[in-house]
Formats: C-alpha cells, sequence, structure tokens
C-alpha cells in the first residue's frame, strides 16, 4: 500500500535533499533538470509566484519515489489560467517521476492530486517521453486517478544517440529516414560510424569550413565537464561563461525577443544560479572553440550520467562566419563518442538544421486535463480544440 506526503514549504523539501539524491540514480533517462539542484535555482527564481506541490511517495519499506509538482498561473487570450505542471518551463524536453517506480508514483500521486481541494483550473504534464520510457504510464495513471487527458504533441526533437544497441519503439519512420537511419537498425557506437552515416555533402562542408577556420588562426575546441563538489572539482570557471555569455550577446541571439538566450536580463541571473549549482553537482558540460585565440562559438549543455542536453548554442559572427558553430558540434560529438556519453538532445527548435546531426528525431508530448467545473478551463480547451479542427481541414 502507498502512502503520499505532499510538500508545499521549500524549507520542508530541503530536508529531502539526500533521498531525491538517491532516488535520482535508479531513474531510467534521468535528466540534470530532475535533480535537486536544478529544482533549488529554479523555486529560488521562479517560486514566488507560484505554489509548490512535491508528492513523496512511499510503500511499506519506505520512500519508493517523488513527483515534483508546482501550480503557476499562466496567461491565455481567455485570462489567467492556473496550470499543475512540471517544474521544467521549457528549459528541457523531458520529465517525469523521479525513483525506480514510475508507474506507482504517478498512480498514487495523481490520485492526491484528485481527492485534494483543487487550487488549479488545468492539470498538464509538459515533457512526456511518450515513444520511450513513459510507455503509456501517464495517461493511464491520469485516467485512473479520474483526469482523463488527451495525447497532444509538444515539440519535435534532435537526437544522437552514441550507445550500441537496437533503437526501438519509433512511430513514425519517415523522421528516421530523414536522419539517414531506419526503424530497428544498429545504433552507432562510435565516431567513424556514425560520422559515415552522415549525407557526403553535409560532411564536405565541414570539412572545408575545418580549413577556412584554420585560414584565420589556431583552432582550439575546449570542454569543460567537472566532476561535482563531492570531488573536489566543482568550480563553475565563471571566466569559461562569460565567454558563453559574450558570444551569445553578439549572436543573432541576443537580439531575439523570447527572452531564453543566456544574455537576455529576464533569465541571465538564474541560468548564472543554474550554471554554479550543475558545476557543484558535476552535471555541467560547456563546450567552446577558439579561432586565433578569440571564442568564436559555444554549445552550453547539461549532464546526467551519460545524457547531454543542448541547452543553448551561439556563434560570434564578428570572430567568423565560416560555420564555427558546425564545427563545434562535430568536435563536441566526436569527443562524447570518446568519453562514452550514450546521448546528445540538441533539444527543440531549428530541426531543420539540426536533423543534419541527429540520428532519431523523438517527440515529447503533453497530457491536458481541463477542470470540468471552471468555465475559463472549458472555455480554453474548446478554443484549442476548434484550433486543431480547423489545422487539420
Amino acid at each position: 500500500m502507498t502512502h503520499v506526503t505532499e510538500i508545499n514549504d521549500w524549507r520542508e523539501l530541503s530536508r529531502y535533499r539526500l533521498l531525491s539524491q538517491s532516488l535520482l540514480p535508479q531513474t531510467r533517462g534521468a535528466t540534470f533538470f530532475q535533480t535537486f539542484e536544478w529544482l533549488e535555482a529554479y523555486w529560488r527564481h521562479f517560486g514566488a509566484r507560484q505554489r509548490l506541490r512535491v508528492l513523496i511517495v512511499s510503500a511499506d519499506d519506505g520512500p519508493i519515489g517523488i513527483l515534483p509538482l508546482v501550480v503557476k498561473s499562466e496567461p491565455t487570450r481567455l485570462g489567467s489560467v492556473r496550470v499543475l505542471t512540471y517544474p521544467l518551463d521549457g528549459w528541457g524536453t523531458f520529465y517525469g517521476p523521479i525513483g525506480p517506480n514510475p508507474t506507482a508514483t504517478l498512480t498514487a500521486g495523481l490520485r492526491h492530486i484528485a481527492a485534494t481541494p483543487r487550487d488549479w483550473d488545468l492539470v498538464d504534464l509538459r515533457g512526456i517521453d511518450a515513444d520511450g520510457i513513459d510507455a503509456g504510464r501517464t495517461m493511464n495513471a491520469m485516467r485512473m486517478a479520474g483526469l482523463a487527458a488527451s495525447e497532444q504533441p509538444l515539440a519535435d526533437c534532435a537526437n544522437i544517440e552514441l550507445a550500441t544497441g537496437v533503437r526501438r519503439g519509433i512511430r513514425k519512420t519517415s523522421d528516421a529516414a530523414r536522419c539517414g537511419i531506419h526503424k530497428d537498425s544498429e545504433v552507432p557506437n562510435d565516431w567513424q560510424t556514425y560520422w559515415s552515416t552522415r549525407k557526403p555533402r553535409f560532411r564536405q562542408n565541414i570539412s572545408r569550413a575545418e580549413r577556412r577556420l584554420a585560414d584565420q588562426g589556431e583552432v582550439t575546441y575546449l570542454r569543460y565537464r567537472p566532476e561535482g563538489s563531492r570531488f573536489d572539482d566543482g568550480d563553475p570557471h565563471w571566466e569559461l561563461y562569460d565567454a558563453c555569455e559574450s558570444i551569445a550577446r553578439r549572436s543573432w541571439q541576443g537580439a531575439a525577443t523570447d527572452g531564453t538566450t543566456l544574455s537576455h536580463k529576464s533569465v541571465s541571473e538564474f541560468l548564472r544560479d543554474a550554471h554554479e549549482a550543475a558545476a557543484a553537482a558535476g552535471g555541467l558540460d560547456l563546450n567552446l572553440l577558439l579561432v586565433g585565440g578569440r571564442p568564436a562559438a559555444f554549445a552550453y549543455n547539461y549532464h546526467y550520467r551519460g545524457s547531454v542536453y543542448g541547452l543553448r548554442m551561439g556563434y560570434d559572427q564578428a570572430v567568423s562566419t565560416d560555420g564555427s558553430g558546425n564545427v563545434l558540434l562535430r568536435r563536441m560529438i566526436e569527443d562524447s563518442f570518446t568519453r562514452g556519453d550514450h546521448l546528445i538532445d540538441l533539444g527543440p527548435a531549428s530541426i531543420d538544421i539540426k536533423r543534419h546531426w541527429a540520428t532519431r528525431i523523438q517527440k515529447s508530448y503533453h497530457y491536458p486535463y481541463y477542470a470540468p467545473l471552471q468555465i475559463r478551463a472549458q472555455a480554453l480547451r474548446m478554443k484549442r480544440w476548434l484550433f486543431k479542427m480547423q489545422v487539420a481541414k
């Protein structure tokens, strides 16, 4: 029999840090976004406008899982809606319960949500790997809790699989074929095999970019991946982060209006806090390419146990326009094969560009459930349904 303890106060939740750190290594497909360190940085910057609802699920022998949830107000054209969701906010692509028993954790946690006073208008669990490790458990758990939701696509994510094995569970093989692979094909386990699957013209373009950069000065690739403070290796090396931030400021991203670039004021302090937390936790993966000693391109990532997530990339046009970003990616991927990484998630957006590198385009999903007696929530549901019907025509 399971029991659920709900935590709404951060000071109380901090007592569960060690529990979270012990359950995360037992979590299939875990990412840095599920670490206590990420949640701590997230809550420090955004918690004042949200309500914490972290559920600790226990069985007779003790805790078996954690379901981190928050209630946040989100603007819509129909007005503000209270959404119960994961503490991700679009920074990562996949999320889920923490621990070795995701089915029991989701089932008990969502039944608890359904049975307690409603402080939300919409339950929307986002970033679900329905084609992979989730295997339908989120949809089933919501239905069993009386929160019957529909499966909705959220984003396409460009993945590079680096570990030996057979690929399973691709719903649409056309995505795989466009990446030069096929359903149930072998995943490349070395750089040369992977590189040989890229299209010849693409490989030629990268080689040409390498030569052009070399004509401008010595090309140096630098990767910083500390092991973490428990190994006395948690230095954030701010000079490296500052170099990434400076490149972002001078790249096309600096003029973007979405407010998510490393240099944007709305998120820069949060990302700097997350950087320090990632370095201390051993979850930082920072990549720089220097041309003639000048920082030319960066790829800023998080990682957890061989799974790398590409948070942001950019290049400085003032240093070079000769493909420095692509050259950096090539060297980063080759180095990841050498290190023994098993996955690089290049993230959503710009899929047409990232597709050249990907071995798989993986979809993430979300599962919205609208409170039946909440007028605004039902109006939002109807509006989204009508939009979906119009798009389908």
